[in-house]
């Protein structure tokens, strides 16, 4: 199981790879899912250019962690990956990567579906967006885009 934070941008599809490769021998699994969120152009009605995520260091791989806790205990998983992007963020950009490998797929949807709604809920980020009109604003409340 593992939690990375990156400071710059990151390639989501080449991680959860290299993840495949170092944690689990061909064979091993019969199921991956997968999640990735990319920064949209556009934030409850408006227009965005960029955004910056702060977060608290070692609190909020903390509660990452504790969250893909959780998931293996309701579910058996043989391993997990979540990757999220800290600091300023352009259009278009991964921002997080949320993936699960199982023997099943029931597992590995619910599972990785729970770390993604999880980890919007409750993990320790703070999102400032620049909009078109190059004004500023704190986002109080993550978007229910199921």
């Amino acid at each position: 199981m593992s939690i990375i934070l990156h400071q710059g941008a990151f390639d989501p599809w080449l991680n959860l790879q290299q993840h495949q490769k170092e944690h689990l021998k061909t064979g091993a699994y019969g199921a991956t899912a997968s999640f990735v969120g990319t920064m949209r152009d556009f934030n409850q009605g408006e227009g965005v250019n960029s955004m910056t995520l702060e977060h608290y260091p070692g609190m909020t791989e903390r509660e990452l962690a504790k969250i893909l806790t959780e998931a293996t205990e309701k579910w058996t998983l043989l391993t997990g990956l979540i990757e999220h992007r800290v600091g300023e963020i352009q259009v278009g950009e991964p921002i997080v990567l949320v993936c699960v490998w199982s023997s099943h797929r029931k597992e590995a949807f619910e599972a990785c579906r729970f770390l993604m709604e999880e980890l919007k809920t409750r993990a320790p980020f703070w999102k400032k967006e620049v909009l078109l009109s190059e004004s500023e604003r704190w986002i109080d409340k993550n978007s229910d885009g199921y």
